[in-house]
């Protein structure tokens, strides 16, 4: 199975790196990224293929059979579209695209093409979160009624490139860090409808004026109501990346999340509290090519991708309009 790298702007591009280490039925043949710092920083090690400064000659000159897209988050949707035509299933960084409109065109460029679409929402695979997948299975917490999730990150303006700080190519916080959470309350109510809204805002725009690095959104997802909080504001200083945390309220119990520090502790009417044990971490785009190489779907499909990214762009449409509610439904 041969593996390329369709863009290179995030150092996530090691999700398939990875994979290619560890597995002997993956070729890595080609990587692309039209930026000669960004192909310096994150394909400089790549000696033994060859790298592109363009997505069009890879794909003119190697047959691909997956393509990771990493590069920047504008130009990402060119990218998968690329890949699709050219027959390539697609594993993609977050975010898939920037706009609804984007979106619009890779939903049935991937159907017509019989390919799989699949956004790395790691978190689905955290040990914490499967742990937690496993209680709510087993009715431990009864009927899920609300999620209160945050995700800091530290921005590390310094290291940032300046396309990163550009809403055009960046495309707008609540399109981008809050997508691993909403994907996460839309797998785990069921839901196939319901409203999302959001409202940002930048605490320091004298470092950044045209970047908003905090957002607040209100996911209504069938009958779970999640408040989910990013920003780019997390302390330089702290020990982590990060503090991403969940707690999850139902009609019999809580369980809080600290990926962070790999804890799930839970609590219910008739136990008191408990940190569940976790099994062992999973690399982030396993998933994917264990399904690929078994010859079945993905966990995270093409419509659990297109429909977290949906809600996730509309959010950002929603900020843009001062926190108007949009509808959402998993039926397109």
């Amino acid at each position: 199975m041969k593996v390329a790298i369709l863009g290179a702007a995030h150092p996530h591009v090691q999700y398939a790196l990875d994979e290619v280490a560890q597995r002997e039925e993956l070729e890595l043949v080609a990587g692309a990224e039209p930026d000669p710092q960004m192909r310096r920083q994150y394909l400089g090690e790549l000696d033994d293929v060859p790298v592109y400064p363009a997505v069009e000659e890879l794909l003119a000159e190697h047959d691909v059979d997956v393509a990771l897209v990493a590069g920047i988050y504008a130009e990402r949707a060119e990218a998968v579209l690329a890949a699709l035509g050219a027959g390539a299933h697609v594993l993609a960084d977050k975010p898939l695209c920037t706009s609804l409109d984007q979106l619009t065109m890779i939903e049935p460029a991937a159907r017509d093409a019989g390919r799989h679409v699949s956004v790395v929402f790691e978190k689905r695979f955290y040990p914490a979160t499967i742990a937690l997948r496993r209680l709510l299975a087993d009715g431990v917490l009864g009927e899920l009624a609300l999620v209160a999730s945050t995700g800091p990150h530290k921005l590390k303006q310094e290291t940032r490139p300046p396309w990163f700080l550009r809403e055009g190519a960046y495309g707008g916080i609540a399109a981008d860090l809050p997508v691993h959470d909403i994907d996460l309350v839309l797998r785990l109510s069921g839901a196939d409808g319901g409203t999302v809204s959001a409202l940002t805002g930048n605490a320091r725009s004298g470092d950044h004026p045209d970047f908003d690095d905090h957002v607040a959104v209100l996911l209504r997802a069938g009958g779970v109501t999640a408040t989910i909080e990013a920003s780019w504001l997390a302390p330089e200083a702290a020990d982590v990346h990060g503090h991403y945390r969940m707690r999850l309220t139902g009609s019999n119990g809580t369980a809080e999340l600290d990926w962070a520090y790999h804890q799930l502790r839970v609590a219910t009417h008739d136990r008191g509290t408990w940190d569940e044990p976790l099994g062992p971490p999973r690399r982030p785009a396993q998933y994917f090519f264990d399904a690929l190489l078994a010859g079945r779907e993905p966990e995270i499909t093409n419509d659990a991708s297109f429909l977290a990214t949906r809600v996730a762009l509309l959010a950002q449409e929603s900020a843009r309009t001062g926190g108007a509610p949009r509808e959402w439904s998993a039926q397109v």
